[in-house]
């Protein structure tokens, strides 16, 4: 039995890519995740929280990535959870949630009241509070509309509905949540 106890979050560092790339290949292999190029994965690193399981052999502390996901400011208001994963070992036992509760603090902390996600992990989402974008419904003013098509972003042009971008969206469903600014515990 695992205990979910037994871990903690922190802001990824460099040395965690390769491990985060590891866990993501299934999730990509699968369509569940998008693939990254290493490069976007390292110039995104101050983005990225990481989830952490601590074992300890023959006195030695062993720190083993077990989790990964990031936050991406999109706007003033607004951002983005991004490549939220978890070992499949670790599925079930909140790592998930923790996760992401962490980076809605970290949001809350730079100032965002909105995150976006692209997902298929609807049911996940939905119980953290994230609703179906509305396809009718205007998410952004107009004038912060026409600044966000500038954007060279990917993820932006996910959020906006861009034509261009849907072959690479595998039919995830797009959702946001408004954030309170009363932070929750981790």
């Amino acid at each position: 039995m695992i205990d979910a106890g037994e871990i903690f979050i922190r802001p990824a560092r460099t040395g965690d890519v390769p491990r985060m790339v590891e866990l993501m290949e299934p999730l990509v292999t699968r369509r569940i995740l998008l693939g990254k190029d290493l490069v976007a994965l390292y110039g995104a690193v101050p983005e990225f929280l990481v989830a952490c399981q601590v074992s300890t052999a023959s006195g030695t502390s062993v720190e083993t990535v077990i989790g990964y996901g990031a936050v991406h400011v999109m706007w003033d208001q607004l951002g983005e959870v991004r490549t939220l994963g978890v070992s499949d070992d670790w599925l079930g036992h909140g790592v998930g949630h923790r996760l992401l509760t962490a980076l809605e603090t970290r949001a809350r902390d730079l100032g965002l009241t909105e995150l976006f996600c692209l997902t298929f992990e609807t049911a996940f989402f939905e119980r953290h509070g994230f609703e179906n974008v509305q396809e009718d419904g205007e998410l952004v003013a107009a004038d912060v509309y026409a600044e966000l098509l500038r954007s060279t972003d990917e993820g932006v042009a996910e959020f906006l509905d861009l034509a261009r971008v849907k072959p690479n969206t595998l039919g995830n469903t797009r959702m946001i949540k408004h954030l309170d600014q009363a932070p929750e515990s981790v």
